[in-house]
């Protein structure tokens, strides 16, 4: 195959277009904020962001003026409170207004799911007795052709783009990861492109002898890059751990529009690139977040001799 790695900037420049449908997936884990972050750089415009929790991720794209639509599925700063951006966003269309769509968490996976699969729809049951359907005109009812049964159904979920972030890939795309994996395969399925961020680029023999872990194959994916520390303030299982501290900290910083377009100038404007963001974070920080090392029982795949 030939190798689609490229820069960061290359590859938002060339798939990331105005008006796209974007997926930035990750659930806790791996959450690809270097590519938010490019996006932002590049000052994309009437993005429809997905995403099963936005997290402090959507909201510094809606702080800075990206996101026209938002589907996703509880909002909020983990652990903190109130995603501040979003709220100003919905209740007072600052910087623009923006339009949302809500669902549950498996709801909305259920929708990248049949993305992915090709389907039209999903059918579910967890929505019975919840307000969503009322609010929701996306939200539908089927009827089981077995057993007569009334279910909620929500429609396939297509995007534009998927950007996921992976602890390592090879030049071909073939991208890997263990820990939490959350919606991030039946995302890139669900997306006619897709950009692999990755802590590092390893030979296709490193892949090839440990398969299973190979979420998403170079075949679905446009183009692959290195971004080191790229899921900062989240975390990479065996790289590094969540910047709780920072979470803490964008509750203030993102209370006031001024200062949160203050922090977007100073960490996204004013670096070109993820590795002037960590150099900016300091070496001190980053070793404080460096994981300890916690290796799994090898495993023996065999051959013939």
């Amino acid at each position: 195959m030939t190798s689609k790695l490229c820069s960061l900037t290359e590859a938002v420049a060339t798939h990331v277009r105005d008006g796209d449908t974007v997926i930035l997936e990750g659930f806790t884990h791996l959450i690809p904020f270097a590519a938010a972050h490019e996006i932002i750089r590049q000052g994309r415009r009437d993005l429809t962001l997905v995403r099963l929790t936005p997290d402090l991720i959507y909201d510094q794209m809606i702080a800075a003026g990206c996101c026209r639509k938002l589907v996703f599925s509880w909002a909020g700063n983990p652990g903190v409170g109130s995603l501040h951006a979003f709220r100003r966003a919905v209740e007072q269309g600052i910087p623009s207004p923006i339009v949302i769509e809500e669902y549950s968490h498996f709801a909305l996976a259920m929708r990248l799911f049949a993305g992915a699969s090709g389907l039209p729809f999903m059918p579910l049951r967890s929505l019975r007795g919840s307000d969503l359907p009322g609010v929701n005109p996306s939200i539908s009812t089927v009827t089981c052709p077995f057993t007569g049964e009334a279910l909620d159904a929500v429609p396939a979920l297509r995007a534009d783009v998927a950007l996921l972030h992976v602890q390592r890939a090879d030049t071909d795309g073939n991208a890997q990861v263990w820990g939490l994996t959350g919606a991030q395969k039946e995302s890139a399925f669900a997306a006619d492109r897709v950009i692999i961020t990755a802590e590092e680029i390893v030979p296709s023999s490193v892949v090839r002898a440990d398969p299973n872990r190979t979420l998403v194959p170079g075949s679905k994916v446009s183009a692959v890059c290195v971004a080191r520390h790229g899921a900062h303030p989240s975390y990479a299982q065996g790289y590094y751990d969540r910047d709780a501290a920072f979470y803490d900290a964008w509750d203030e910083i993102s209370r006031d529009h001024d200062r949160l377009r203050a922090w977007l100038d100073a960490w996204v404007h004013g670096v070109p690139d993820r590795d002037a963001y960590m150099r900016l974070l300091g070496e001190e920080r980053v070793q404080q977040l460096a994981a300890e090392p916690a290796f799994a029982a090898p495993v023996n795949y065999g051959r013939y001799a």
